[in-house]
């Protein structure tokens, strides 16, 4: 891993949070791309996806879903149920921005692509006794349209439709179908 990276990887744990926040957009850009520096990071993530700061597990798992393209090992098979569980949290923001980063491991391959979706749609069909699940359900909506507007898999798309038509209630069906106009 270069420097600068690193650096932004030590920023991290500043007390700064101007200094914190621009560690964590750096790195976002910098894991756009595959990089050959996820294994160095891998498993301080992994450990602090159950970090007692929240801001940690929410920066963990959403550091962890973008560095699954630069995951050869596949690790992220079986580190994906401490991920996942992120998107329960506690602190509905922290699960809230995991789910949405979460969609972004299917584009590592299919096995990852199969993983990621089948979990999308159990928690789709299962979330309404969680608090906010009409958000959460809008977030793996939102998140399967990102995933087919990377990889274009129409699978994905009849997914989302059979899932929009299980919402009862027209309100959020609408909001639902409107992650999908013009497709």
């Amino acid at each position: 891993m270069d420097s600068t990276i690193q650096s932004h990887f030590n920023n991290l744990q500043s007390k700064d949070r101007n200094v914190q926040y621009e560690a964590y957009k750096r790195i976002l850009a910098a894991t756009e791309e595959k990089v050959d520096w996820a294994y160095d990071v891998w498993d301080q993530l992994t450990a602090d996806l159950t970090d007692a700061d929240n801001h940690r597990r929410s920066r963990a798992a959403q550091f962890l879903c973008r560095l699954a393209k630069s995951d050869p090992e596949k690790r992220m098979i079986k580190d994906f149920p401490a991920i996942w569980k992120v998107t329960y949290d506690e602190k509905f923001v922290t699960a809230r921005h995991s789910l949405q980063s979460i969609w972004k491991i299917g584009l590592a391959g299919s096995e990852q692509k199969e993983m990621i979706i089948k979990s999308l749609v159990e928690r789709f069909k299962n979330c309404v006794h969680e608090k906010n699940y009409t958000l959460i359900r809008f977030d793996i909506i939102q998140g399967l349209r990102n995933l087919y507007d990377e990889i274009k898999d129409e699978e994905i798309k009849k997914i989302a439709f059979e899932l929009i038509k299980k919402e009862d209630d027209e309100k959020y069906k609408k909001k639902y179908s409107s992650v999908w106009k013009e497709t």
